[in-house]
C-alpha cells in the first residue's frame, strides 16, 4: 500500500472512534398533536430520546413496547465496531496490500449485515401486531422507512443516519476511494508504464 492510502485508512479508522459517543441513527416523528415532532435515538449500545412516548403510542396499533432488552445487537456491536478501528489501524501500519483488501470486505460485509439486521427489525415491528390492539386497521401495516420518510396514519415518520452513523459512512466511502485506487488504479498506471511504446 502507498503511505498516502496508509494514512487515509488510519484516518478512516480513527474517525469511526466518534460513532461510540454519539447517536447512529434518528427516527422522528410529526403529527398535529405533537408539533414539536418526537424523536428516537439508536446508538451502538442503547436508546434514547422520546422512546417512552412513542412506544406509548404504537401500543394503541398493536406494535410491542420499545425497550433496548429488544436489541440483543446492543451487547456487542461496540465490540465489533472496536474490531474494525483496531484492525484498520493494524492495517494502516503494516500496509500490506491483501490484508487492506480482506479489512475492507469485512468492513464492507459488517456494515451490509447492520443495516440488513435494523431492516428485519422494523419490519417485524411493523407486521407482528397485536390482535387485541385498540386500533385496527385491516391489511394495514407500520413498518418505519429505512431511510427516508412516509406518512403512517396520522403521523409523519422519518429516519436517517444520526451523527455517528455519517462518520461510518465517511469512513466507509474513504476505505472505498483507497480500495479502487490500490487494487485497480494503481495496477492500470503500472500497465501504462511499462507498456511498450509502438513505433
Amino acid at each position: 500500500m502507498k503511505k498516502r492510502s496508509a494514512v487515509l485508512i488510519a484516518l478512516a479508522s480513527l474517525l469511526m472512534i466518534g460513532s461510540l459517543y454519539v447517536p447512529l441513527w434518528d427516527i422522528i416523528l410529526e403529527a398535529p398533536q405533537y408539533p414539536e415532532g418526537l424523536s428516537m435515538q439508536i446508538w451502538l449500545s442503547k436508546l434514547s430520546g422520546d422512546v417512552g412516548t412513542i412506544s406509548g403510542l404504537n401500543h394503541y396499533i398493536g406494535m410491542k413496547a420499545i425497550s433496548e432488552e429488544m436489541f440483543p445487537e446492543f451487547g456487542y456491536m461496540k465490540y465489533i465496531v472496536i474490531g474494525i478501528i483496531v484492525s484498520g489501524l493494524i492495517v494502516s501500519a503494516l500496509r500490506k496490500k491483501w490484508l487492506f483488501a480482506a479489512w475492507f470486505v469485512a468492513f464492507l460485509i459488517i456494515s451490509a449485515l447492520g443495516v440488513y439486521d435494523f431492516y428485519l427489525w422494523e419490519y417485524d415491528y411493523g407486521h407482528n401486531l397485536d390482535p387485541r390492539a385498540a386500533i385496527k386497521i385491516p391489511g394495514m401495516t407500520y413498518q418505519p422507512p429505512l431511510i427516508g420518510c412516509q406518512e403512517l396514519l396520522n403521523f409523519y415518520a422519518c429516519s436517517f443516519p444520526s451523527t455517528g452513523g455519517w462518520l461510518i459512512v465517511v469512513a466507509g466511502t474513504t476505505s472505498f476511494l483507497v480500495f479502487v485506487d490500490e487494487l485497480f488504479l494503481s495496477k492500470k498506471k503500472r500497465e501504462n508504464k511499462y507498456k511498450p511504446v509502438s513505433s
